[in-house]
């Protein structure tokens, strides 16, 4: 089945959280994923994946987009909203909020009652209060991305999602896509890297570590997941799992399976 692509930007704030057994999240140039639940928020004109991207299981998500110019004439000038302020200047390079924090927020979003916008605002700003006191962030860009993206470079990673997707269980070939977005085998390479900050064999291998981790909390074995994503070799595979999540296959699946 293919997977629906979406690499997109726009031009408001956007604070987005998922929840999903696990997921990959791209943001800018950072490519990652996550497990449980995602909480990133966004500046404006970055560009980033869909964050159901790839989702086959159940998955809960909630979104909050805000003009770039949200309640610019109060916190501006106000001294008590400088924290808030600071945040949203920093939103450009991409932050993924863990822990307590997340865990806060979130039930603040799920109260948040739009049919009461005096109050929905009250809420809004406890939560990037919140988020702008916090030290349970990453941030994932350390440069701004915002105006390295061009309609080429959309189409482009689309393509390549799209030919990862269909060919991960199988054996991605770097110089397929290459002539797939016309460039030589050794511009596809440079552009990659530059782009994504990793190589293409990396990219495949996360994109294939990513969806393991779905099987393997559905229940099944590394032996059977190892096969589905396209390993020749279980002990690699659990070599490759180990070095991109930290732990084993096995130990994955007793520790988020549940």
């Amino acid at each position: 089945m293919r997977k629906h692509f979406y690499w997109h930007f726009h031009p408001e704030i956007e604070l987005v959280y998922v929840e999903a057994v696990s997921g990959i999240r791209h943001v800018g140039r950072h490519i990652s994923s996550y497990i449980g639940s995602d909480l990133v928020l966004i500046g404006p004109n970055i560009p980033h994946l869909n964050f159901d991207y790839g989702l086959e299981t159940e998955y809960k998500q909630i979104v909050v987009q805000l003009r770039p110019d949200f309640l610019q004439t109060l916190i501006a000038p106000t001294a008590e909203f400088a924290g808030i302020r600071a945040l949203f200047e920093q939103a450009y390079k991409g932050l993924s909020f863990y822990g307590e924090t997340r865990e806060k927020v979130v039930g603040l979003l799920r109260e948040v009652n739009m049919d009461q916008p005096f109050h929905a605002l009250v809420q809004l700003l406890e939560v990037f209060h919140i988020l702008s006191g916090s030290a349970e962030v990453e941030v994932l860009n350390e440069e701004d991305t915002s105006s390295k993206w061009l309609l080429n470079d959309k189409v482009r990673m689309g393509t390549i999602y799209d030919y990862v997707h269909e060919n991960y269980d199988s054996e991605p070939d770097v110089n397929v896509i290459a002539g797939k977005v016309h460039l030589s085998t050794a511009a596809f390479c440079r552009y990659f890297k530059r782009q994504t900050n990793m190589t293409f064999t990396d990219f495949v291998n996360q994109y294939r570590v990513s969806y393991a981790k779905n099987l393997l909390l559905q229940g099944k074995s590394a032996n059977e997941v190892c096969w589905e994503v396209g390993f020749e070799s279980v002990s690699y595979f659990n070599r490759l799992f180990k070095r991109v999540v930290g732990e084993t296959p096995a130990a994955f699946r007793k520790a988020y399976g549940g």
